[in-house]
């Protein structure tokens, strides 16, 4: 078995061909069955090299760093001393649910760069190894075992490096939450879209009725071609379109949500519910209630004063402990009829805005950033740029 990273790269491949046990994991370069000299003078051929790589779409780059993480003891020389030829700091690493490392290497070559992942693993293996060897001829890291690739269970189709270079691989995998509903996907909807799509949501289920137009276009994020326009496809279907090159999961169902398909969300494990207020909508906020789901509520009331715009975003989380006062906060029943809003003003920025505020407080919720004050409902004031919450201060 072997890995598309590795088989498109010289440089992988020639690693691989050198008898290297080469293999992938996130967005690291994995060398495993190592052999190190331990501080008791004990041989170990378990140790892990892990090496950050750059990728763009399906081809892996040159090294953009000269460091490196260790998966096992501190290596040490033949004669009982802690390899010096890098500068080892301890460095604690979860790379996997069943991989950490230890520690980080930082050997830098003269020319400031590695030119290549072969020429950087060679280095570090010849400086781990070599004591190694000296003891026992016959530990070697050139096994040429096979290193089985990681389970294809990534909603992605390249792999993420930016959480693997930030080191937050575990944090990052909170989100990996099996199935999200995003219901409406017009403005703020389609950004909610645009930033769920880039998390590791296992499936992505857009809802709306609705055909992609022209005042669509303006506040979505992208841009759509005129011919897309004229074609006219459903909203879901297009953005299914423009997100699945980049998640796989994107499951699109141009409908409405009504009596007949609310059981669809039945077993979502959380809603973006992005849809103006209308009859429809008291029934779907009651249908997630008794179905026990955790939703977030999006709305935007805005209005014309003294040739200008201003206006409110809100921000609304039901839970289990909160849906009389979630409710209360919500706009169920119809927007007034001079909301500029319904009228289909564009103020795409605005919706990306709400739509940032929705998937923040979601990402919170997740455990993914900090959350001391834990607000449930959130508004925005334009003309102001005053947040104000449920919650004043901060927790302790």
């Amino acid at each position: 078995m072997s890995h598309p990273l590795i088989d498109r790269s010289d440089d992988l491949r020639t690693l691989r061909d050198d008898g290297y046990a080469v293999g992938i994991s996130g967005a690291n370069l994995v060398v495993e069955d190592i052999p190190y000299v331990t501080a008791t003078g004990t041989v170990r051929r378990d140790g892990v090299i892990v090496a950050p790589i750059v990728i763009g779409g399906d081809v892996v780059g040159a090294p953009d760093t000269h460091v490196v993480f260790f998966a096992g003891e501190m290596p040490h020389t033949r004669d009982g001393q802690p390899v010096a030829s890098f500068g080892a700091s301890p460095h604690a690493q979860q790379i996997t649910p069943t991989r950490t490392t230890s520690f980080q290497f930082s050997a830098k070559p003269t020319s400031g760069q590695y030119e290549s992942h072969t020429r950087k693993i060679r280095t570090y293996a010849s400086y781990i190894c070599s004591h190694a060897t000296a003891l026992e001829p016959d530990a070697t890291p050139l096994t040429r075992r096979v290193v089985p690739p990681d389970d294809d269970t990534s909603p992605f189709c390249y792999l993420d490096t930016a959480s693997a270079r930030a080191e937050i691989n575990m944090i990052t995998a909170k989100l990996a939450v099996e199935r999200v509903a995003i219901v409406g996907t017009g403005g703020t909807g389609s950004y909610v879209l645009d930033l769920v799509a880039k998390t590791p949501v296992n499936e992505i289920h857009i809802f709306d009725g609705d055909v992609f137009s022209s005042h669509n276009a303006f506040r979505a994020p992208g841009a759509a071609s005129i011919e897309e326009l004229r074609a006219q496809p459903y909203k879901v279907d297009y953005l299914r379109g423009r997100y699945s090159v980049l998640h796989k999961r994107i499951v699109a169902h141009p409908q409405y949500i009504d009596a007949t398909n609310v059981g669809s969300l039945r077993g979502m494990g959380f809603v973006f519910l992005c849809i103006d207020a209308n009859p429809a909508k008291r029934f779907i906020v009651q249908s997630l209630e008794d179905f026990g789901i955790t939703f977030i509520d999006v709305g935007m009331g805005l209005f014309e004063t003294n040739a200008t715009i201003g206006g409110i975003l809100r921000v609304t989380t039901s839970q289990a402990d909160n849906r009389v006062t979630a409710r209360a906060n919500m706009s169920l029943d119809g927007s007034a009829a001079t909301d500029l809003y319904e009228r289909n003003i564009q103020v795409a920025d605005l919706n990306m805005l709400n739509a940032t505020l929705a998937v923040q407080k979601w990402k919170k919720l997740m455990g993914f950033y900090q959350d001391t004050a834990r607000e449930r409902h959130l508004l925005y004031t334009v003309r102001s740029n005053l947040v104000t919450t449920d919650i004043d201060h901060e927790s302790d």
